[in-house]
Formats: structure tokens, sequence, C-alpha cells
């Protein structure tokens, strides 16, 4: 049995550029295909947040729309209430990568408003591409590597081949004029070698222990490859 550790978003909005708020979270998928798959597999699941809180779901992602229609929606926001790791997380401040063997970061634009910024999971994410392990994030959860960047530049993540939710994808989904900034684009500017696929299609990008997903859609064959990690 591995320990997983799943670093996820406190962030219930993203502050656009005007300054209004557009309500999110972490989406649904991205947590439910992977821990569904660690869970069933026999891996032990700890959720950490920044100060403890419990992650909130982007109430879009729990829409028919984005579950195939109305009967998977019910399973989904059923599956989410069910997850008891979902609602008593660690406070991310006081948790170690090196604790655990693998750590997954899921997506939605919560990511872009708390783990963008926070040192506590700069340091989760530092540890743990240097410890070796599977260190697997999704969709928006990228915008967390931007904070591993040093005062005077430069980040671990520079040179790495990853993907994560693409402009094209931003701008699909109505969201790209309003935003502050875009994903992509920033961790080009980080220096890492991003690599885009088709939008809403699976794509899994891994480089060294680094696995990355594109889109919701990647979040299960993302699962798979850590799985195959793991032994």
């Amino acid at each position: 049995m591995a320990r997983i550790l799943f670093v996820m978003t406190g962030s219930d909005h993203w502050t656009l550029t005007d300054g209004t708020r557009h309500p999110t979270g972490f989406w649904a998928e991205e947590f439910l295909a992977p821990y569904k798959a660690f869970t069933a597999a026999g891996h032990e699941v700890t959720v950490a947040t920044p100060g403890g809180v419990v992650p909130p779901v982007d109430k879009g992602s729990l829409a028919p729309e984005a579950n195939g229609g109305q009967e998977g929606a019910d399973a989904a926001a059923a599956a989410i209430e069910a997850a008891p790791e979902l609602r008593s997380p660690a406070a991310l401040e006081q948790v170690a990568a090196s604790d655990y063997d693998a750590v997954f970061y899921p997506g939605g634009h919560g990511p872009m408003e708390d783990l963008a910024v926070s040192g506590d999971s700069a340091r989760v994410l530092t540890d743990a591409l240097a410890s070796g392990r599977p260190l697997a994030v999704v969709c928006h959860a990228p915008a967390a590597l931007l904070a591993t960047e040093g005062a005077e530049g430069g980040s671990p993540f520079a040179g790495y081949r990853l993907t994560g939710f693409t402009n094209a994808e931003e701008t699909q989904a109505g969201l790209a004029d309003k935003a502050p900034w875009l994903l992509q684009d920033r961790l080009v500017a980080l220096g890492a070698r991003f690599e885009e696929g088709e939008p809403w299609q699976p794509n899994v990008v891994t480089d060294r222990n680094l696995v990355t997903g594109q889109n919701p859609a990647s979040s299960e064959p993302l699962a798979r490859e850590v799985l195959a990690r793991l032994g």
C-alpha cells in the first residue's frame, strides 16, 4: 500500500481582471478519477489544503453537461460527499512530501487563486520533484508550479516537459479575456517546455518523475501512469 498526498485548493473563487470573483474550487472529475483509481488499488489518500480548510468543489463540475447527464452528475456529487478525506484535510503547512510515496494535485480554477502563490505548496512540489517519487499535476493545478520561482527568477521545473490547461481551452471556456493571466503563458515564462494537445482531449506528458495532464479528460490516464510507477 502506498501513501498518496492530494494537495488541493482551499479557494472557492478566482479573482478576475476586473476584481470580480469567479466561483470555483476543485474540479470534481480531477479529484474523483484519480481518487477512485488509487483507493481501488488499495492505496491510502491524504488530502491537504492551505490552512486545512475543507476544499470547495466547483459547482460547475457537478453540472449534468460536465458529467454526461444528470445521472453522472448525481453520482459525482454523491462520490464527493462520500469521500471522508475531503471532510478532514491536513494543513498544507504541516505536511512533508517525504512522508508520501506520491504527490498529486487536482485542478480547477481554485489553484490559480491560492496554490499559485503558496510557499508551502512550493516546498512540497520542490521536495517531491527532488525525491524522484511520482509527482502528478493536472489541468489548472500546474499554476502551483509558479510559486516555485525564486526571488531572482529560476524554478526547479524550468526545462521540464509538461502540460496543463491551454490558452485555447481557456478561450473556449469563455474566461480567457477576463483572466488576469493565462496558465500556458505563465508556464512557458517559467521556463517549462509546454506541450499542447488538442482541446479537451486526453494529453498526459511525462518527464522524469513529473506527470502532468492537460484537462479533466486527462485525469484518468494520468492516474494510470502514477499507478504504473507505484508498481
